[in-house]
């Protein structure tokens, strides 16, 4: 009689088939190993020409880089099972397994991971295997992979074949790299074989129980776009049909990831939604939301991110900018984030709060001789905080402040083994401003990695200093408008118009001037939004949370203050002020409409902005068509009625909705679209042949909009008084279902066009809007990638794929190619003539 024990106790393993094309993704996973691994200290090529682009910039490689390849390549790596598993990881929404992160000075990473590919009969597996990294791959015991290209942060791939018996087969997997400041940890494989291949999870779980699993971690989202004084709520698309114990943690985006909050929670058996009531109270901010769900070796992790504000209006003003400086000072010296720039708050404000200051200024120190990266950005202040409050510091402090500042490498001709990153427009400001205000400060003493003196640092400083400013004067800035860098920029700008001599800070403050009329442009009822050059989702979905939103509260009199204290203490202790005339430009009076252009950044980002009172569009032209993006933000619509209320177009540049690649699944595009814009309306025309995503979509932020209407391929919106509609050649499609329900809408097929339109008014206005909009004539030519945009009683736009772009037959060219915007059209009255505006 035939035995059937072993095949029902296989029958109730976990198991899934991959077919051809699909990736192996269900793996039980090790805690990370990681150690220092700073190589030996050596200067690095400066290639920094002061021609700053958007996307990957060939630095060379680091000292640590060269160490790590001399030592770690082919070494001996004796396979190791004896780990204690740290989570699973399962099919989702990432063709990859990764554990992309950032490590401020430079760190060998390690994982293991271990799974079961079980075969009737034996078979030669031929699969693709991509990484960033390296990978060695043992099945049954015996080594079969080894793949090592250890590339920082650029692919490599391999087509590999693994031997497996008949059976099953243990498959053990070590990956690694050498982790750089912000690093791409990843591996993938793909399957080649015409035959599927069964994977089975060595956990005590059935198959049903790592389905839900699966499902739980690929469609979990917090519930509202922000919570307003109440608490963080998940949504899950389906029960887990058993009690899962659930550890919420809340971690800030900041440089120290401190955790605001944790719960231990369980999700009930019938339970879609779970409250957490630890949350309740937190900062203000933007926050990352790590989620660990079940237990033991069936444990799964999953990182969110979720917005937490007090008030959803803005706060307006009536007192000067001196005055809302000193609340901002005050504010920040009470809330803000541990960052020096909190310190110098709190020495502004006189505060006594002796034990918080000392903490912030030895995490401040404990950076700079660390070299981390990302140590110019506080070292600035710091300097700022001992020239202007020394006398309150203490001798020791003070002592201690100046030990750190003679022991810091301030550019790559100086020899370090750090990961301090010289070379994008942000950080190369930053390091020459501390190299100045450093030589200033001390002037006679010998800097220990230059070996010069301070005097020569800052002559050094300040001539590289004006070839900064010779290049952002020229070209403008590559990271245009962008909500995470203006306010690092601010650091550098803000400490020479205040300490530098009277050319420097005569350049630094038409500079200042500059990005302050971008803010006022591009801000909309207290919240700066538009194209930017370098978005993160962390800024896209933030609104109000940004660190660059308090600027605009305190220029212009309207919005709201954060615990972002990177340079926004500096502004408030300065003497500078933006122009007067700016106002205005950020709070429009009802009835007036305004055009805008102007290009920004070596590689020409056209900008065009149009805004009225309720609505804004913006968008960067003729930018990279065709090529692969970067983190450029193309196209962006912000409507007044809410600060969540804001709607963009973008090419996926990943799988995973809370992923964090460049491009990622929202901020930038996977293949950059043509781009064009004329007053109200903005055409876009996506082509990702190149690309494995052939979709395109657009994010809408839902809690902010009153009405959402899909007609006749248009998603319809309203926001108060603000409106805009965007339309998908190939239909729209709003997903339902998973982390992005409800705030999705997609547009299936690899050619695409795409028009977005915006308007302002009452609520009969809105239904004006919404007819003419159904009345709009939309036609895409796939063979000559062509789209036509016809407003009722208005001349017909055409955009075509190769740059063409006209009005009427009339071609509408780009010719505003200065840094300085100029506005090319200003309305003081809705009734414009029928050439003029489309929707208002």
């Amino acid at each position: 009689m035939k035995d059937n024990s072993l095949v029902t106790a296989v029958s109730l393993d976990p198991t899934y088939d991959v077919a051809k094309g699909e990736t192996i993704t269900a793996w039980i996973v090790s805690d990370l190993v990681a150690a220092d691994f700073p190589g030996i200290a050596a200067p690095a090529e400066d290639r920094v020409n002061y021609r700053f682009i958007n996307g990957f910039v060939d630095v060379g490689d680091l000292p640590c880089r060269k160490a790590f390849w001399a030592e770690m390549i082919g070494r001996a790596i004796e396979p190791d099972s004896d780990w204690t598993a740290a989570h699973l990881n399962l099919p989702g929404s990432n063709r990859r397994v990764e554990f992309t992160g950032f490590w401020h000075v430079p760190t060998h990473i390690r994982r293991w991971l271990k799974g079961t590919f079980r075969t009737e009969a034996p078979r030669r597996l031929h699969l693709r295997l991509r990484t960033c990294g390296g990978v060695r791959i043992w099945v049954n015991g015996v080594e079969q992979v080894r793949f090592e290209p250890f590339r920082r942060n650029v692919e490599s791939a391999s087509d590999v074949m693994l031997e497996l018996r008949a059976g099953d087969n243990e498959v053990l997997l070590h990956t690694e790299d050498l982790a750089e400041r912000d690093t791409i940890w990843f591996f993938e494989l793909e399957l080649l074989d015409e035959a599927p291949l069964t994977v089975v999870l060595p956990v005590p779980l059935d198959s049903e129980e790592v389905g839900r699993l699966a499902a739980l971690v690929r469609d979990v989202r917090p519930s509202q776009d922000v919570f307003v004084g109440s608490a963080l709520e998940l949504v899950f698309d389906a029960p887990p049909e058993s009690d899962l114990p659930l550890l919420v943690e809340v971690v800030s985006h900041g440089h120290d990831r401190a955790v605001l909050a944790r719960a231990a929670e369980t999700l009930g058996a019938a339970e879609t939604r779970l409250a957490i009531p630890e949350t309740l109270g937190i900062p203000d901010g933007y926050h990352g939301v790590r989620l660990t769900i079940g237990s033991g070796a069936g444990t799964v992790t999953r990182f969110i991110d979720a917005a937490f504000l007090g008030r959803l209006s803005p706060v307006s003003s009536a007192g000067d900018i001196a005055e809302r400086k000193r609340a901002a000072l005050d504010f920040s010296a009470a809330h803000g984030a541990e960052r020096i720039g909190r310190a110098l708050a709190m020495a502004a404000t006189g505060s006594d709060d002796r034990s918080t200051f000392d903490r912030l200024i030895a995490t401040t120190l404990r950076s700079i001789d660390r070299r981390e990266d990302c140590s110019d950005f506080v070292l600035v202040p710091l300097l700022w905080l001992v020239r202007a409050y020394g006398d309150r510091l203490g001798p020791e402090t003070v002592e201690n402040i100046r030990a750190s500042v003679l022991g810091y490498r301030y550019w790559v001709d100086e020899p370090g083994n750090d990961v301090m990153w010289f070379w994008s427009e942000n950080h190369v400001l930053c390091f020459h401003a501390s190299q100045l205000l450093a030589g200033e400060f001390l002037p006679d003493a010998v800097f220990e990695a230059s070996g010069r003196s301070g005097r020569e640092q800052a002559a050094l400083a300040k001539a590289r200093l004006h070839r900064w400013f010779d290049s952002v004067e020229a070209h403008g800035l590559a990271e245009w408008n962008s909500a995470a860098y203006y306010p690092i920029d601010f650091i550098g700008l803000l400490a020479l118009e205040h300490w530098a001599e009277p050319e420097l800070a005569g350049r630094a403050r038409h500079q200042l001037d500059l990005i302050f009329e971008m803010i006022a442009l591009h801000t909309l009822a207290g919240v700066p939004a538009g194209s930017q050059g370098r978005a993160y989702d962390k800024e896209l979905r933030a609104g109000p949370l940004t660190e660059l939103a308090p600027f605009a509260a305190v220029a212009f009199g309207e919005g709201w203050l954060n615990g972002g204290v990177a340079s926004l203490p500096m502004f408030c202790c300065s003497d500078y002020v933006p122009p007067a005339h700016l106002s205005p430009l950020a709070r429009l009076e009802p009835g007036r409409a305004i055009e805008a252009r102007y290009a920004q950044g070596l590689d020409a980002g056209k900008l065009v902005l149009f805004k009225n009172a309720a609505a804004q569009l913006s968008t960067v032209v003729d930018h990279k068509t065709g090529r692969k993006g970067h983190q450029q933000h193309v196209m962006d619509i912000r409507l007044a009625g809410h600060p969540m209320a804001r709607l963009w177009v973008n090419h996926p540049g990943e799988d995973d909705p809370w992923g964090n690649q460049r491009p990622s699944y929202w901020a930038g595009s996977g293949i950059l679209p043509r781009v064009a814009q004329h007053r109200d309306l903005a055409l876009m025309v996506f082509d990702t042949q190149d690309h494995r995503n052939g979709w395109t979509h657009a994010y809408l932020g839902r809690d902010g909009l009153d009405d959402v209407l899909v007609e006749d391929n248009w998603l319809i919106v309203r926001s108060g008084a603000g409106f805009a509609a965007l339309h998908a050649t190939n239909g729209i499609t709003m997903v339902t279902q998973g982390a992005t329900a409800g705030r999705e809408a997609r547009s299936e097929g690899r050619l695409c066009g795409w028009v977005g339109a915006i308007g302002c008014g009452n609520d009969g206005n809105f239904g004006r809007f919404r007819e003419r909009i159904r009345s709009t004539v939309v036609t895409f030519d796939r063979d000559r990638r062509m789209l036509s945009v016809t407003p009722p009683d208005r001349p017909e736009l055409l955009l075509s794929y190769d740059g063409a772009f006209s009005l009427g037959g009339e071609p509408l060219a780009f010719e505003h190619t200065q840094p300085k915007p100029e506005i090319t059209f200003d309305s003081t009255g809705l009734a414009a003539p029928a050439d003029r505006l489309f929707y208002s």
